[in-house]
């Protein structure tokens, strides 16, 4: 159905299912969780190209005709209205799921997580992820050197202000104090130099099947491509039981590049991101604008 109704809106959906190493992450980061209530160990993501036609794609979802139960207040876990510190930005909806054929029953009130976000909002969460990768520390869940939480949060700001037209989580901060900060912390951790060095991994022509197990091993990407989701699900299965704590993970888009779009941040691509992120700053320093 997602996929359906993005093609009319310019979008990208791409699924994927929870790593189990990740669900027992949460579980023990959120002393409260419980796993009946984790929201997103199904999730679909819509990548869109602006944030107005997110917005529009949103709301002719929730005004659908559809049995799937949206569970909260559509600003629940709004962060482009209000990014989080870390400057995560994007849109989380909660559905529950709620079909009448007797092959869905059994899924009847289970939860899905779909998430919106624009191109520039992907790019930089991808990025915020491959940093987990080529450093010793994880900003996304906010694991080792702090600074890089900082800086990262930084760019999401700039990208906000120079090319969405709005603010991010520094949003009381002028733009010099913005750049300001942004040149002196990546002089001293050498973000920029990081990610223009990743080699991206080329497995884009591999196959034209669009059920994907990603595995990722000291940078080294295997991308191994099924016929049925049951074969990708037995296959993902059985590394997870032989490795608990391997970075594998089963996704499925309409097309290999779609899938490479979605999961950037297991192909170590950057380029993107970079591309944005000197357009953005070049846009604060030469647009008057009123953030």
């Amino acid at each position: 159905m997602l996929r359906n109704r993005a093609k009319d809106y310019g979008g990208s959906v791409v699924q994927r299912l929870k790593r189990k190493f990740t669900i027992f992450d949460k579980l023990n980061r959120q002393g409260k969780m419980e796993l009946s209530r984790m929201e997103d160990i199904a999730g679909c993501r819509v990548i869109l190209p602006d944030i107005k036609i997110l917005q529009e794609f949103r709301a002719s979802l929730h005004h659908a005709t559809i049995k799937h139960v949206l569970k909260y207040d559509p600003d629940k876990y709004n962060y482009i209205r209000q990014p989080k510190p870390d400057g995560y930005r994007g849109i989380h909806d909660v559905y529950e799921y709620n079909v009448n054929s007797t092959e869905g029953a059994h899924l009847k009130g289970l939860r899905v997580e779909i998430q919106y976000r624009t191109f520039v909002q992907h790019s930089w969460a991808t990025t915020n992820e491959i940093l987990g990768f080529i450093t010793e520390s994880h900003p996304k869940y906010h694991r080792g050197d702090p600074r890089f939480v900082e800086v990262m949060a930084l760019t999401s700001e700039i990208l906000a202000r120079g090319l969405e037209g709005r603010s991010g989580p520094f949003g009381s901060w002028t733009k010099s104090q913005v750049l300001g900060r942004f040149y002196e912390l990546d002089e001293e951790l050498g973000l920029l130099l990081r990610l223009k060095a990743l080699q991206v991994v080329d497995q884009t022509k591999s196959s034209t099947h669009r059920h994907v197990v990603l595995s990722k091993s000291k940078r080294c990407l295997t991308a191994t491509n099924f016929e049925t989701s049951e074969a990708a699900m037995a296959y993902l299965f059985e590394k997870e039981r032989l490795d608990p704590y391997s970075d594998t993970v089963y996704v499925t888009g309409e097309t290999v590049d779609g899938i490479r779009l979605g999961y950037k941040n297991y192909y170590d691509d950057a380029t993107e991101f970079l591309t944005m992120l000197e357009d953005a700053k070049h846009e604060m320093w030469f647009r008057p604008s009123h953030i």
